[in-house]
């Protein structure tokens, strides 16, 4: 290999160096699940719509499981094979049932009844659970191990028990419902492929658009406790794509006809899911941050876990389907 030759692939690495220092990820990797998670859906779309429910019936048990393990970090149980029951019946019954909205409300109120209930039962770690804690307590720096209540006789059975059927009650809001609001619009309006697009591809506008203002330009953080990666310019950047996004679905989706009268609705929905896409990426990282981990888990190289993926998706999707249902779309 020649000087030049390698100079050149000198500079390429640390290239790929800085930007990952500056993201503060593997952007190789990224990129390329990135890619195949992309693929995946949109075949899924595109093949058969129900192949799309399942899919997110599939990521959402990964992300209860991811759940599992994080609040296990700290001495708490979510009955998990309880909620994949209920949340998977929750999730199917409300798309094939003909009242949408209502069998997803009842669904709901019951995994939260029964997850809340089987908390309370006095509960054992699985091997493999233990190993998953263990790999999971060992990413942690000594003072958060510290602090952390896992394997601690001094709390009280009681304490634990309440503490048990709140985190069970968060597990239920925060991915069976929300989770039941990303396939609820595949069901309303008419226009499953054009909701599904909305729903997932969005809110990943908004996070690659907050990921490359915030890299480039970002200097004035929103909260650097919480995020310190979060910037008020990488807002603007998720909120300018989102637009652009929401403009290109709905031009290449509804009728010429149609579109005179509901631009207005693509520039609110792109605006506001730049917003709420990024409340979402924040909200995971408080989370995250009082837990005392890095990542909800390791399934998806380069980023995370599922839950860390899907954050943004899960906190737009009740003001998507908002939108959609008010203006009839």
């Amino acid at each position: 290999m020649s000087t030049k030759e390698s100079s050149a692939e000198k500079a390429g690495q640390d290239a790929v160096a800085s930007l990952n220092k500056r993201t503060g990820r593997n952007m190789p990797q990224a990129v390329a699940t990135g890619a195949l998670l992309v693929i995946l859906i949109l075949a899924c779309i595109l093949i058969r719509i129900d192949a799309f429910i399942y899919l997110i019936v599939v990521f959402m048990t990964l992300g209860l499981w991811e759940l599992r393990v994080d609040f296990a970090t700290v001495g708490l149980h979510i009955p998990v094979v309880e909620l994949w029951v209920c949340s998977a019946a929750t999730m199917l019954a409300s798309f094939y049932a003909s009242d949408h909205v209502a069998v997803m409300t009842a669904g709901v109120l019951t995994t939260a009844l029964v997850g809340a209930l089987a908390a309370t039962r006095e509960h054992h770690l699985g091997g493999r659970l233990v190993k998953a804690v263990d790999a999971k307590l060992s990413g942690k720096n000594a003072d958060t191990m510290a602090d952390a209540s896992y394997d601690d006789d001094t709390v009280s059975s009681s304490s634990n028990t309440v503490a048990n059927v709140g985190v069970t009650i968060l597990t239920v809001v925060y991915v069976t419902l929300l989770a039941c609001l990303i396939t609820l619009p595949i069901s309303i309006g008419g226009h499953p492929a054009a909701h599904a697009f909305m729903v997932i591809f969005l809110p990943a506008l908004s996070d690659i658009g907050g990921l490359l203002f915030g890299s480039l330009f970002g200097k004035h953080k929103i909260s650097p406790r919480i995020s310190p990666s979060k910037s008020l310019e990488g807002l603007v950047g998720s909120m300018l794509c989102c637009l652009i996004g929401a403009l290109v679905i709905f031009a290449s989706t509804y009728p010429v006809a149609q579109w005179g009268q509901i631009w207005w609705v693509a520039l609110v929905m792109g605006v506001m899911v730049g917003v709420t896409g990024t409340v979402g990426d924040l909200s995971a990282s408080l989370i995250k941050r009082d837990l005392g981990i890095k990542d909800m888990g390791h399934l998806l190289k380069g980023h995370g876990g599922v839950l860390d993926r899907v954050d943004s998706i899960l906190m737009s999707a009740p003001f998507i389907t908002l939108v959609l249902l008010v203006t009839g779309l």
